[in-house]
């Protein structure tokens, strides 16, 4: 069971739960399904009970226990636990998690358009979005339509003046419109980091000139130095790019062995699981908060998690290809495939060699 559809279980306890008198509520169009935070349990957590309190007119944990039986009847659940104010820790049954997640981030390779964690239809808003004539602004906007066309938005970008070519030619940036727009009112800067200047992040290129400035939160000035185009662990563009070049060389050396990818049971991966799990609601996150930065560091965090596990993937010696090998592998190339999309929403390249 992938977090999106445990999302559609919970909503559907929701509903079972009206049906039957037990809660009087509007059925929410979506219900949040996360990692649990601090002090949850299990899988996934879900703050469903917290959003319907109110409308229900019961205290959270009273909505939490009236929904905890019917999570519990879905198939694929195997506990629920209330926790704090009335957050619902779900655990799956054994392997549901972990094999579900990956073939879900697998199956989004072939979806055209549509990667993981992105929502499959419009969902009917519209942002607009207006910049600064200033570097960093500039390419924070870009990004961040990118992200919000992920979520289902429609988008409209536009800055105070013409972009300057080379932020255009070199970083990749795409404006829809510039100068003082024809509206009734002028719009308002919606969009304002930190800037860079004085320093020039072209100078970096395209790839490392937009890490550098979209990896540091918005109110933090960058540092636009040279260590970005290095290639060395103290690099995080470099880690996250490596991680995903290694993850692409183990499927040609698997083809080359004769065997692929096929989801499975992955013992002691906890941490990446937990990781690549989270990256539809750091998708959902850094549309809602136009922030960048948080796609970025979340996809150092995969590419930290995924990386000691690498070596382990391939057949050592003269051992043979098994199904622990192809589960391992299938892993390895769903935190590629999160890793490739991440820096595909960044506008930055994913090379498969480094």
């Amino acid at each position: 069971m992938t977090p999106v559809e445990l999302s559609r279980t919970v909503l559907c306890a929701v509903r079972r739960a009206v049906d039957d008198g037990e809660l009087s509520v509007v059925v929410p169009p979506q219900a949040v399904v996360t990692v649990p935070g601090p002090g949850g349990c299990g899988d996934y957590a879900t703050n469903i009970a917290l959003q319907l309190a109110r409308p229900a007119g019961q205290p959270p944990q009273r909505v939490a226990e009236v929904l905890r039986p019917y999570l519990l009847g879905a198939a694929g659940v195997s506990d629920v636990v209330v926790t704090g104010p009335g957050f619902l820790n779900i655990s799956l049954q054994a392997a549901q998690g972990s094999v579900a997640l990956v073939s879900e981030i697998l199956r989004s390779r072939s979806r055209s358009g549509v990667g993981y964690g992105y929502v499959d239809r419009p969902t009917g808003q519209v942002v607009q979005l207006h910049a600064p004539h200033e570097v960093r602004a500039v390419v924070v906007m870009d990004v961040v339509a990118r992200v919000l066309r992920s979520q289902g938005a429609l988008v409209r970008t536009s800055c105070v003046a013409r972009p300057e070519r080379e932020w255009t030619e070199v970083l990749g940036v795409e404006v829809d419109a510039y100068g003082t727009p024809d509206a009734p009112a002028p719009l308002e800067v919606n969009v304002r980091p930190v800037p860079a200047a004085p320093a020039d992040p072209v100078s970096l290129g395209r790839d490392a000139g937009r890490w550098a400035l979209l990896h540091p939160a918005a109110h933090d000035r960058p540092r636009i130095t040279s260590e970005y185009l290095s290639q060395r662990e103290g690099n995080p563009l470099f880690r996250v790019r490596y991680a995903h070049a290694r993850t692409r060389a183990l499927s040609r050396n698997a083809a080359d062995l004769g065997f692929d990818a096929h989801p499975g049971v992955v013992q002691d991966v906890r941490a990446l699981e937990i990781a690549l799990a989270d990256h539809p609601r750091i998708l959902a996150a850094t549309a809602t908060q136009h922030a960048p930065d948080r796609l970025a560091r979340h996809l150092l965090a995969v590419a930290d998690a995924v990386t000691p596990f690498l070596p382990t993937v391939l057949p050592r010696g003269e051992e043979k290809p098994s199904a622990a090998h192809r589960a391992r592998l299938a892993l390895a190339e769903a935190a590629g495939t999160v890793l490739a999309g991440g820096l595909s929403l960044l506008g930055i390249d994913a090379p498969d060699h480094l």
